[in-house]
């Protein structure tokens, strides 16, 4: 016993009490808050199953070799590897410690847990706007992105960048997605987008002020102990890393030469042309450092006595959110049940998640049964085949039936697996004012631009206020300004004739009126006489052939050889602003139904469109444009608020409007497009066609967002006239997944199969604009891979009109 004063012993019981208190405190900080225990136990005779799967994958050359292990909280209780590494340059085989291109297992593995540890960390929120972050982003919709967004793919971002653009470099990565338009609004449906995670990586460094790969490296994986796992492996690892392609320098930096293997360089073109650290892929990593991530998971976020995420961090990360307008389920990063879940297989419920990696990795965890999967493959090894889909969905159907003792599912989890669990808060309703056209803003602001001036008006029967008057009207009497001259486009000044037009006077004005469709397409001295403003208010309908944008076009030539300004009342481009779809037309091609090279659909409009042809084709026209206020480019004209107006007598609805870039790139042929009946743009046919048959055939291809019926017709008018016809009937079924320019194109495919000796496709190409791609089609060329020659064109169409777009 010691012989210590009773007051010292008083105060070192009180400090050892503390001590304890403490110790328990941080004890209890570093225990997960789950029991650790199994749900059940697996079975591992069922897992036995394992090996003949792989190895029939591997023998069917679906992949090289793979690294499964199967295991629960506690670790992993099935773990082989299988055939071979690399098979060239020389056969290696396959090994547990085999460290693989994790791929876009990025976006869970490091770049999801570093944006949560941000959040615990109260550094953002999830409804926090990207933009506050990323200023730059805050062009043409983006800034209505959140970080929720981004990590639900549901920013309306498309999938990825055009990598015909030469870009290199995180800067000018992040310089071409800041020119992205989204492709829906953001909150409105899933849509898996790399761009997404490439911005968030980019958070994660704007907000520490560290590298993604630093901040993971020290938040997540060395804590985790995951001594295999990071960006950019050195030399000292390349033995153990498994190969995946040769590298095609065009994609991006390859390491060691044009022709090399990609071994320790990141297989993602996007990634590597950033330096092989980013957001959505770049991470390499092995089997059995997931394996302490997963149970990372499963244990609430902490792992033998080191807390990584909170618990409520780790069930915020991974429970299901509500589907958009798609029924497709994600978490934070996470899949639930999308078109991506293979790896849930057939018997997990709706409460696990995952995530798959292009190069053919995948992980799946299930915390009702306690269980995880993780496979990892080469599988684009060493010529870029192999389909794992039916593998994973095997492979995790074997798992989970061999999870035993699991207690039933609870109610919430038996009804309808996509009502699973908690919630995340829906989007915000989103505004859905009325669109104030050009000529409304301009009378709002009482006629400034215009007071003194002395205007000759480019214009016809679309040309209308928001209340439904005339342009013409409305400026006739506007304060100030003197109307001088109308002059109007192709179909006449009241848009009701399908033949050229003769010059006169305006029945209801008595003004004269100059005809751009008749004797002369440009205007001259004395039609341009006593103006000193050429006003253009036009509505287009936005495929490169129509017409209003030459005539447009032309008046921006004349009125800038003569030193007159020029004020364009904009409209919307009423299919959107957002998408831009097939080839840009060859220089045979030009003329008064493709002025300048652009794509079919090019998403501008005429306002935008005047912006761009004005620079880049050289016409430097004093030209003002009057926006529109409150259109945003992910608007249908339909949603506008204002009267829809025939913009020419075979253009009535949206429908045909929809369909136009596709089905009106084909009148150049032998078939009718329906002109001349009820159902213009809607329906194809000619006296020769199967019209059964050729709906069997294009319904086969499973379109998105178009279905086919045979149809019969006879055209009153046109091509086939007073001819009986036989085709297909056109129903759009998903407006904003349809892509009209391929449904043309596989429309002429299907004719030219069907009926090749009937089928004349020669003049199709002054419309459709590329000779050269018709002419592979009638040469067995697919129309998948002739729409994939679009791809540079599109890409460099979208980098060109960037600076001319106004919303």
């Amino acid at each position: 016993m010691c012989h210590w004063s009773r007051s010292r012993r008083l105060a070192v019981c009180l400090l050892l009490a503390l001590v304890a208190q403490a110790c328990a405190s941080a004890s209890r900080d570093r225990e997960p808050s789950v029991s650790a225990s199994r749900s059940g136990v697996l079975d591992s005779a069922r897992l036995e199953s394992i090996e003949p799967l792989i190895e029939g994958a591997i023998a069917e050359g679906h992949l090289p070799g793979a690294v499964v292990v199967v295991g629960d909280r506690r670790g992993a209780a099935y773990r082989k590897a299988f055939g071979r590494r690399a098979l060239v340059p020389a056969p290696e085989d396959m090994t547990l410690d085999t460290i693989f291109d994790l791929a876009s297992l990025t976006k869970v593995v490091a770049t999801t847990p570093s944006v949560l540890r941000l959040l615990e960390q109260g550094r953002l929120g999830l409804d926090d706007a990207m933009v506050r972050f990323l200023p730059e982003m805050g062009r043409y919709g983006k800034d209505r992105i959140s970080v929720r967004h981004l990590l639900t793919h549901t920013s309306g971002l498309r999938p990825g960048l055009d990598l015909a653009l030469p870009f290199a470099g995180k800067d000018e990565t992040l310089q071409l997605v800041a020119q992205e338009v989204p492709a829906f609004p953001a909150g409105e449906r899933f849509v898996y987008s790399d761009l997404n995670f490439v911005l968030l990586g980019e958070i994660v460094e704007r907000v520490t002020g560290e590298s993604l790969d630093r901040f993971a490296a020290a938040q997540i994986f060395d804590p985790l102990g995951m001594k295999d796992t990071g960006f950019r492996p050195g030399p000292d690892l390349r033995l153990r890393i498994a190969p995946t392609q040769p590298c095609e320098s065009d994609a991006g930096p390859c390491g060691a030469g044009d022709t090399a293997m990609l071994r320790g360089v990141v297989h993602d073109p996007t990634a590597r042309r950033m330096g092989g650290i980013a957001g959505h892929a770049g991470l390499f990593g092995t089997a059995d450092d997931l394996v302490r991530f997963c149970r990372m998971v499963l244990n609430r976020g902490a792992l033998d006595g080191v807390r990584v995420l909170s618990p409520l961090g780790v069930e915020l990360m991974t429970r299901a959110g509500p589907p958009p307008a798609a029924r497709d389920v994600r978490a934070l990063g996470w899949d639930v049940d999308s078109p991506y879940a293979s790896p849930r297989g057939d018997l997990f419920p709706v409460g696990s998640f995952g995530h798959t990696g292009w190069t053919g990795t995948s992980l799946w965890i299930d915390p009702f049964t306690g269980t995880f999967v993780i496979l990892l493959s080469n599988r684009v090894h060493p010529a870029g085949a192999g389909d794992l889909r039916d593998m994973r969905e095997r492979l995790a159907t074997i798992v989970a039936a061999a999870a035993t003792g699991v207690p039933p599912l609870p109610p919430a989890m038996r009804q309808a697996g996509r009502d699973f669990g908690a919630r995340l808060p829906e989007p915000p309703p989103r505004s859905r004012a009325r669109v104030l056209a050009g000529i409304d803003v301009l009378a709002l602001d009482e006629f400034a631009l215009l007071r003194g001036r002395r205007i000759g008006l480019l214009t016809n029967h679309t040309g209308l206020t928001l209340a439904g008057e005339s342009t013409i009207d409305v400026l006739r009497t506007a304060p100030g300004v003197t109307l001088v001259s109308l002059f109007s486009p192709e179909h006449g000044i009241r848009g009701r004739a399908d033949a050229p037009v003769s010059s006169g006077r305006d029945e209801r004005t008595g003004l004269p009126v100059h005809s751009l469709y008749g004797e002369a397409r440009r205007p001259d001295d004395s039609m341009l006489a006593g103006i000193d403003t050429v006003v253009i208010d036009l509505q287009d309908v936005g495929a490169r052939f129509y017409t209003y944008m030459t005539t447009m076009a032309y008046m921006l030539e004349a009125a800038a050889e003569r030193r007159l300004a020029v004020v364009v009342l904009d409209r919307p481009n009423p299919i959107t602003g957002y998408l831009v779809e097939g080839p840009v037309q060859e220089e045979a091609a030009r003329g008064f139904t493709g002025y300048f090279p652009m794509p079919v659909r090019h998403g501008l409009t005429m306002g935008e469109l005047a912006r761009l042809l004005n620079v880049e084709n050289g016409i430097g026209a004093d030209l003002t444009v009057v926006s529109m206020r409150g259109w945003s480019r992910d608007r249908w004209y339909d949603e506008t608020g204002l009267a829809w107006t025939n913009p020419s007598p075979n253009m009535r609805n949206m429908h045909q409007a929809v369909l136009y870039p596709g089905v009106g790139s084909l009148e150049f042929s032998n078939i009718s497009v329906g002109r001349g009946t009820d159902s213009p743009f809607e329906q194809i046919g000619a006296p020769w066609i199967d019209g059964r048959r050729l709906a069997d055939a294009l319904n086969g291809r499973r379109l998105p967002g178009i279905r086919f019926y045979p149809v019969a017709f006879t055209p009153a008018a046109s091509v086939h006239a007073n001819e009986q016809c036989h085709g297909v009937f056109m129903i759009v079924t998903d407006r904003a997944a349809l892509r009209p320019v391929r449904v043309g194109l596989e429309i002429a495919a299907a004719l030219f199969t069907l009926h090749g000796d009937r089928y004349d496709l020669r003049e199709t190409w002054r419309l459709f604009g590329s000779r050269a791609q018709l002419e592979a089609l009638r040469h067995g060329a697919t129309p998948e891979s002739i729409s994939e020659r679009w791809r540079p064109d599109e890409a460099q169409w979208r980098r060109l009109r960037a600076e001319y777009l106004l919303y």
